[in-house]
């Protein structure tokens, strides 16, 4: 049984996937989401008013809040393919990223960015790199904090999980858990290894960014055991 640490919003089709990969899962909500609603209309507006030459949705919660509201649309680029459906479920056509992290949106817009208007609505969760790699290329960035990610401070439901894997640095961090216990830690990213890792929790299993790379890490890891 894995236990992964999501936002209730986005549990999405875990249950599917992991039996896929053999696997039973339990989601874990260490966080939830506060929708900014006078923001996300704001950032619908703007779109609609033809502000922006392009829009980069981090996640599936964006695009679930905004998609609904767009008359017209710029070029659009998703960070990975359920947050692509997410938008295709609305009629939105898009551009999916090769990898699932913001820092690859850069190079794969390449010299186009050059004085292109980058409307970026994602949580409110600072992300320097993002928005200095994009003004550094000549971009210029729009960055809409439509949502908030608060703590639940409830500890984590783990009796019969065997592994947790944290879908987010943030979902480590609010995590409320027993650290000794006998449970394989799994992050879905290097991101979230490198935190894990700061806070003195080593992942024995890392993923590619996606579900269903960690999936296969772990499948790999347990082969070995």
């Amino acid at each position: 049984m894995i236990a992964v640490t999501r936002l209730k919003e986005k549990a999405g089709k875990d249950t599917e996937l992991c039996k896929k990969y053999g696997h039973e899962c339990r989601a874990v909500s260490p966080m939830e989401a506060k929708i900014y609603t006078e923001r996300v209309l704001d950032f619908a507006a703007r779109v609609n008013r033809n502000e922006f030459d392009c829009i980069f949705f981090t996640s599936a919660l964006p695009a679930q809040s905004i998609g609904p509201l767009l008359e017209k649309w710029p070029r659009v680029i998703a960070i990975g393919p359920q947050t692509a459906k997410t938008l295709n479920n609305f009629g939105i056509k898009c551009e999916t990223l090769p990898t699932f992290y913001s820092r690859d949106f850069v190079p794969y817009l390449g010299e186009w960015i050059y004085g292109k208007n980058i409307g970026i609505p994602r949580a409110e969760v600072p992300n320097p790199g993002l928005i200095s790699a994009i003004e550094d290329n000549g971009g210029i960035a729009h960055e809409f904090s439509i949502y908030s990610l608060e703590p639940t401070d409830e500890k984590l439901q783990l009796g019969g999980c065997d592994v947790i894997l944290f879908t987010s640095a943030n979902s480590f961090t609010y995590s409320v858990w027993d650290k000794n216990q006998n449970i394989i830690p799994a992050a879905i990213g290097d991101v979230t290894a490198q935190r894990m890792i700061e806070s003195g929790v080593r992942p024995l299993v890392t993923g590619d960014g996606s579900l269903e790379g960690t999936l296969l890490a772990l499948n790999e890891y347990l082969k070995k055991k």
